[in-house]
């Protein structure tokens, strides 16, 4: 234990299965960074900040997790992380086959970084956080699947579309 992991994503919103992944990763290796994606190619509904605000508002009573930004290459981050595990979650056996591709990418680009797939609670196995803005676009109570900071950010980004 005690070796740095990385769970990298765009976290677009920061779900409970999320947050249940990162515990679980913190239990394993005793410190956790939540890498959060900056990817010009993705449309996301928060900005950067805003993702990193509301990770750590989430986290905040998680011990061993830091959360921070990052763009470009994910190798290259992880390298100057001193990191050589990174954190993928798999929900549905749908997510396996990009999330497989992923990681043979990386390590073809750097074989000393090691995925780790780790799976959420089944209670939170079909969460998304696609799934979950478009029902919150549509009045959907989401409480139950994001921490209410979220939850707020969210019901203030569908009220001033």
């Amino acid at each position: 234990m005690c070796q740095k992991a990385i769970y990298p994503g765009t976290f677009d919103p920061v779900t409970y299965g999320h947050i249940d992944v990162i515990k679980r990763a913190v239990r394993l290796f005793g410190q956790v960074v939540v890498a959060v994606a900056q990817n010009p190619s993705k449309n996301t509904l928060f900005s950067i900040k805003e993702r990193v605000s509301l990770l750590r508002e989430a986290l905040k009573d998680v011990a061993g997790v830091e959360v921070v930004a990052f763009s470009g290459l994910f190798v290259t981050f992880a390298r100057r992380q001193k990191a050589a595990i990174v954190i993928r979650g798999l929900r549905m056996l749908s997510d396996f086959e990009y999330e497989f591709q992923m990681a043979l990418t990386n390590r073809k680009l750097d074989d000393s970084i090691e995925t780790i797939f780790l799976m959420p609670s089944e209670s939170y196995s079909y969460v998304s956080s696609k799934l979950l803005k478009e029902a919150g676009s549509l009045g959907a109570d989401l409480g139950v699947f994001v921490p209410s900071c979220v939850e707020k950010a969210l019901k203030k980004k569908f009220k001033a579309q």
